[in-house]
């Protein structure tokens, strides 16, 4: 068995009024900032906020009576849970999900509120799957990989069906890569519709599963990344071998695209999106020159972030870009030293956040005092310019 085309049309056919036909919108924006053209695709726009209901229900629609009365068991601590309860729920499927022990509580919570049952087993991915298989036997349930599955491959194959209907001269498609399921689909499409679109995949540089297999080397995989949606230690067997006669490169990423890929999604076009999800903004941000002047399609395959990660990620782009800064100034311990610190910082335009002291620092002078300043400032330039102000006033700053 392969994965062929009329598959993936089938899905859509299948599909068609029970998922949203996401936007594919061109950003201005992004375009100017990469050098590409840039098209989105919004699949955080889902009921689920991910492309994954579009394998799910794929799969759920084409069980029989029996297979829909004894229910479908999946082993999944992120979108195919919360995708397939969900349309198990609207289809009158039981669902039971195996999750890992760790799995944050609103993750658990949510995928319970689609009327899963969720069970917690083992404390990894790989133990919380052996597990679902077992319980799978036992249950007599219908077993639903997230990834590793022609079913689920050809659902997600129609994200890239309608991409090529709305946007017909794509040339370049960068597509996240975890377990494969996503690209081997999407790369069928494209490759009989368009054999000349190239397609890219994109890895965490911590998880380099496909890039490993593809050239033959036995990498390690591991950390703590961002893109935990595709941190998977091995591509699956089936995935591997619909994509990779098919996949023109793969490129591997490094923890700072992701993360200013989801700053520019959220400040840029005003959407947000997980990890994962940016990687293919990412992999422009990091390749520039594979991109530069071609049509390219990127999916934000999933918006399902924690608010304070990405409360935590946008600050960290402010100080990536400068605009918070924080800065050193030791001065004589006489007052009135900070309201004139303060007085030159506030005429120059800039925002006090915080200030902490420090006069017990032993290389500080006794009758001296040390302080750091948390300043919002408009961009790296202007940042300067108030360091070069301070300087001139006698309180030569530096930055920390």
């Amino acid at each position: 068995m392969t994965l062929l085309l009329e598959d993936i049309k089938a899905a859509a056919v299948r599909l068609a009024g029970h998922i949203e036909r996401t936007p594919c919108r061109r950003s201005k924006t992004l375009s100017q900032i990469t050098g590409a053209e840039v098209w989105v695709k919004f699949e955080n726009l889902q009921f689920t906020a991910a492309y994954k209901e579009r394998g799910a229900l794929n799969k759920l629609a084409q069980l029989d009576a029996d297979e829909r009365r004894r229910g479908v068991i999946a082993a999944s601590a992120g979108n195919h849970a919360q995708g397939l309860a969900y349309h198990g729920q609207r289809l009158g499927i039981p669902v039971t999900i195996v999750m890992p022990r760790g799995t944050p509580f609103i993750k658990v919570q949510q995928t319970r509120d689609y009327g899963a049952e969720v069970i917690t087993a083992g404390d990894t991915y790989d133990a919380a799957a052996e597990h679902a298989l077992a319980l799978r036997d036992e249950r007599g349930q219908v077993f639903v990989h997230p990834f590793d599955d022609y079913d689920v491959m050809a659902g997600q194959g129609t994200v890239a069906l309608e991409m090529l209907e709305d946007v017909p001269d794509l040339e370049v498609l960068p597509i996240p890569i975890g377990g494969g399921g996503l690209i081997s689909g999407m790369a069928t499409a494209v490759k009989a519709i368009k054999p000349s679109v190239s397609v890219i995949g994109v890895e965490p540089a911590m998880y380099p599963s496909f890039t490993s297999r593809m050239r033959g080397l036995n990498a390690a995989s591991g950390g703590q990344t961002i893109a935990e949606g595709i941190a998977v230690r091995d591509v699956g067997k089936l995935t591997y071998s619909v994509a990779r006669p098919l996949i023109d490169d793969v490129l591997l990423l490094d923890e700072p695209f992701f993360e200013r890929a989801i700053a520019l999604y959220c400040n840029v076009e005003k959407t947000v999106t997980e990890g994962a999800g940016a990687a293919a903004l990412g992999a422009l941000l990091a390749y520039p020159e594979r991109f530069r002047g071609k049509v390219c399609g990127l999916v934000i395959t999933g918006g399902n972030i924690d608010p304070r990660l990405l409360a935590s990620v946008l600050t960290r782009e402010l100080v990536r870009a400068q605009r918070l800064v924080s800065l050193r100034i030791i001065g004589d311990d006489r007052p009135g030293l900070l309201a004139t610190v303060s007085s030159i910082v506030g005429n120059m335009g800039a925002n006090i956040i915080e200030v902490a002291h420090n006069r017990l620092a032993l290389d500080v002078p006794a009758k001296g005092a040390e302080f750091d300043i948390l300043i919002e400032t408009r961009d790296a330039q202007h940042t300067q310019e108030i360091m070069d102000a301070l300087r001139e006033a006698g309180y030569p700053p530096r930055a920390v």
